[in-house]
């Protein structure tokens, strides 16, 4: 029988995807005043959202590393594929519910007096949708007919595709959370997600524009 190769991604998943819950909760409704009754929608959107972000840097990430010399184990190469669709799927389910719930009363920050959306908001909700796109056009192509298209398959696994992948991603987080940012007073103590994800985001990034091929 032949054995069958090691792969953490099931594992990567579960422990990012609670670890992610576990801060949502205690930034916001522990150490926050963030009602319970948010939490099946308004507060889950939070931790799902992070949990995309970590897996999707973790999924661009490893393969750089490796090119850095850092020793990666087989495990977790064997996982990017997985890790890959995984990410895809949570920020389809981030984007869905953001949709549903986007209002004045939840993001108050994103919208003027008159309704309208700010130009940070706007410009967050454009690299979200972007970023959006293009995982999923990343996943698909490999799942589809578009596998075989070679010229295609180059461009979308090309090193400038998947870092300009990352970036509208970290727009994203940064036109969403920046002024909070610079706010610790309004934090409760703890960091707010969307700088956690931000932090995931740099750091990886970096690590693809010097490790990726």
């Amino acid at each position: 029988m032949e054995k069958q190769e090691a792969n953490f991604a099931t594992r990567i998943i579960v422990v990012t995807s609670l670890l992610s819950l576990i801060y949502v909760v205690v930034r916001y409704h522990i150490a926050g005043d963030v009602p319970w009754k948010d939490f099946p929608f308004f507060i889950l959107n939070k931790g799902i959202s992070l949990s995309a972000f970590i897996l999707l840097t973790i999924n661009f990430t490893v393969s750089p590393l490796s090119n850095l010399g850092v020793k990666v184990s087989k495990g977790w190469v064997n996982s990017t594929a997985t890790l890959g669709f995984a990410s895809f799927i949570l920020i389809f389910a981030h984007v869905f519910i953001s949709v549903m719930i986007f209002n004045p009363q939840y993001y108050s920050k994103f919208f003027e007096t008159d309704g309208t959306l700010t130009l940070f908001a706007g410009l967050s909700m454009l690299a979200g949708v972007i970023t959006l796109m293009t995982v999923w056009v990343y996943n698909i192509s490999f799942k589809t007919n578009l596998r075989d298209d070679k010229g295609f398959i180059k461009i979308i696994t090309s090193r400038n595709f998947l870092l300009l992948t990352m970036l509208f991603g970290g727009i994203h987080l940064f036109f969403m959370g920046f002024k909070g940012w610079l706010n610790p007073a309004g934090w409760n103590g703890i960091p707010p997600v969307s700088l956690v994800a931000f932090t995931f985001f740099v750091v990886g990034y970096l690590i693809n524009i010097f490790g990726r091929k």
